[in-house]
């Protein structure tokens, strides 16, 4: 744990303000959950996923994924790639989802785009290296709350998915939705 060096008091409601700096860098936006934790004398609040208590499930849902479409299969809460399987899952796993991910997961649409077509690759990490040809991103949304995503990515030239890999992330991101309903 590291200490910022900021002191905050509580309010008459039981209210302690976190300072705009520390939300942005955590990436806490207004109404986000949050958890909290005790040890002794220590209170700790963390960005509450629903999706991470799961990870297991995610973990074997990726798999999955992959081996029924071929393709690099995540998944991702709102802030993280939690689990992906397939070639270039490394690049992924653990790193921060990018902003363009961000606005399809709070738009609570699907993407699909596919190079060949002209279609624009959105980065699925911040600092994503590798370049894909084409992807679905498909929100996971359980009691109206954007939760994370599914994503199929494929790397091979010309690639063009298909509408039956469209419905099998949709049909993943249901799956682990009704986790949550």
């Amino acid at each position: 744990m590291k200490a910022t060096g900021i002191v905050r008091r509580i309010d008459e409601l039981g209210r302690v303000v976190i300072p705009k700096e520390i939300r942005r860098t955590l990436r806490i936006r207004e109404g986000d959950p949050l958890e909290l934790f005790t040890d002794r004398d220590e209170l700790m609040l963390k960005k509450y996923s629903p999706i991470a208590s799961v990870e297991r499930f995610a973990e074997g849902t990726a798999k999955s994924l992959n081996e029924q479409s071929g393709l690099l299969a995540a998944i991702c809460d709102n802030d993280a790639v939690l689990s992906a399987y397939g070639q270039g899952k490394r690049g992924l796993v653990g790193k921060t989802v990018s902003d363009k991910m961000t606005e399809v997961m709070t738009s609570r649409r699907s993407y699909l785009a596919n190079k060949s077509e002209g279609g624009e690759m959105l980065p699925v990490t911040q600092d994503q290296e590798e370049e894909f040809t084409a992807q679905i991103v498909v929100p996971i949304v359980a009691n109206g709350d954007c939760l994370g995503a599914v994503v199929l990515l494929s790397r091979e030239e010309g690639s063009v998915l298909e509408a039956s890999c469209v419905k099998l992330a949709r049909l993943t991101a249901d799956i682990i939705a009704n986790q949550f309903e």
